[in-house]
């Protein structure tokens, strides 16, 4: 069955309010804390609880503290202000640091994600296999599947190719791909996101088949570029990854003269809807150290 539920972290929760603000910049959600520990805790007032807390993981020097920012958030009395809130892995830390009964549960299911982990690293064929069930879920059809799986793989393929290259760090991939991304569709992957109205969710999980086809031309245009030419650095492999995606521009261009309208689709596989984007943030910073 599908969920119709938007899948955030406050689907834990029972339906109790765990408010939250999407940063597009990060492409990160952030939670309240002070929800989140009255919905774990028996606490009649739960801000006096989290600065106990708090105080409590300053003394024992736990990282947690320094990952916390405010974030201006909406209060039940309508008025808007500064509140305590941490990404999806704080808070997932938060809840193992709560000495409460009702944190009980989810410490366990915790301990069960990480015993999956560790079952998938001596079996591999799990996680292959809960991924297809989640595709599955999703209603995503068995040769959409297939396909996707071989996508995955085409892109290990290409980072290969780029960590032979010379690339190293995170921010340098997310440059080549939004390279490609941007030669062919005019987008990089964030702003292709934000057209289509989607944010955690996979980009390419959300296009159509056309989309898809020529996502997998761009890149598979620059793995063979970058095996014929061997750039180094990241200066050079932005002009291979630009290169290719022209390629797959080329075939857009073609195709759109065809058909006479364009191939790019705000549609998605979302059974959600955002709301407007979130502007409570404060003027200059989205994010401000507490």
């Amino acid at each position: 069955m599908i969920n119709n539920k938007l899948e955030t972290i406050s689907n834990l929760f029972d339906g109790k309010e765990i408010r939250s603000i999407w940063n597009s910049e990060k492409e990160e959600y952030f939670f309240s804390v002070v929800d989140v520990i009255s919905a774990l805790t028996d606490s009649k007032i739960p801000r006096n609880y989290w600065s106990d807390l708090k105080r409590k993981l300053i003394e024992e020097g736990s990282q947690l503290h320094e990952n916390i920012v405010q974030l201006k958030m909406k209060a039940k009395d309508g008025k808007f202000r500064m509140t305590d809130v941490l990404d999806t892995e704080g808070i997932l830390r938060l809840i193992e640091s709560v000495p409460s009964q009702k944190a009980e549960p989810f410490k366990v299911w915790l301990a069960s994600l990480g015993k999956e982990r560790i079952d998938e690293v001596f079996n591999p064929e799990i996680a292959v296999n809960r991924a297809i069930d989640y595709y599955r879920n999703k209603g995503y059809s068995d040769k959409w599947i297939e396909a996707r799986l071989k996508g995955i793989l085409d892109r290990k393929k290409l980072t290969d190719i780029w960590k032979e290259n010379g690339i190293k760090e995170n921010l340098e991939y997310a440059i080549l791909t939004n390279d490609i991304y941007k030669s062919w569709s005019g987008m990089k992957a964030s702003e292709y996101k934000k057209y289509k109205n989607i944010r955690k969710e996979s980009l390419r999980d959300n296009m159509s088949d056309v989309e898809v086809a020529l996502t997998d031309l761009g890149k598979i245009a620059t793995r063979e570029l970058a095996k014929k030419h061997k750039p180094y650095g990241l200066k050079e492999n932005r002009k291979i990854a630009k290169a290719g995606g022209e390629v797959a521009k080329t075939a857009r261009d073609d195709l759109e003269q065809k058909l006479g309208e364009t191939i790019i689709s705000k549609e998605n596989r979302l059974n959600y809807k955002y709301a407007e984007e979130n502007k409570m943030l404060d003027s200059k910073n989205d994010i401000n150290p507490c």
